[in-house]
Formats: C-alpha cells, structure tokens, sequence
C-alpha cells in the first residue's frame, strides 16, 4: 500500500519473530500517526522465521522522522536489532505512477482512447 500525502513509507527491519502490526504500530506510534503497518515473515524450509520486516505509513515532519531513526535504529527490541529507513517505493506503485503519467500525457496531447500506450506491438 502506498503512502497518501503527507506520510512517510518506512522500512523497518531486523524485527523478532514474536512482534505483532500492533507492536510496530505502538513503536511508531510515539513520533507520528500510523495508518497501516504491513507484516511481513520469509521462513525457512522448516516453516521457521527466518527474518521479520514490516512497512509502515506514517504522518511525521521531517524532524519527527530524524528523532524516529536516530531513537530506533540499532536499538534491540523484543528479540531484534531494528533497522529503520524511508522505504523505497514498491514495482507495483511505480509501475502504477508511471502507467498514469503516460496516459494522461496521452490525453493531453490529443492522442486519446483508442491510441493504445505504444507497448505491446503498437
């Protein structure tokens, strides 16, 4: 999910295997408003976790950000050394951005329905 204006898309990994999108929504919650926080678990072969991440939408200022990384970062919680950085921003919502600012450019120029995007053996 992408952030909507005025929020931060932020990566925080290094998370224990027991934390909950609660528990990161509490963390964050001290320096911004959360409105998503996205879980994520790869195990092993063994259905084990490996490694625990999460995403999360947040409101913050720029110097809410600051105190954000510099009070989480490399700090042990509930098992883990977090790692917390702007996320960058997923294939999906790129690919999405970029998909509308061809066809409105399309619009605009007068090329219009039926004109196709010029991929695909056009």
């Amino acid at each position: 999910m992408a952030a909507s204006p005025g929020e931060r898309r932020l990566f925080v990994g290094g998370l224990g295997p027991s934390v909950t999108q609660e528990d990161v929504r509490a963390q964050l919650g001290r320096f911004g408003a959360v409105s998503s926080v996205e879980l994520v678990s790869r195990v092993n072969e063994l259905g084990l976790p490996e490694k625990t991440f999460a995403y999360a939408n947040v409101r913050l200022s720029e110097g809410d950000l600051k105190k954000c990384m510099s009070a989480l970062n490399k700090t042990t919680w509930k098992g883990g050394t977090l790692q917390v950085q702007l996320a960058k921003e997923s294939f999906l919502h790129r690919y999405g951005r970029i998909f509308m600012e061809v066809v409105e450019t399309r619009e605009h120029s007068g090329g219009g329905r039926g004109q196709g995007l010029g991929w695909g053996g056009q």
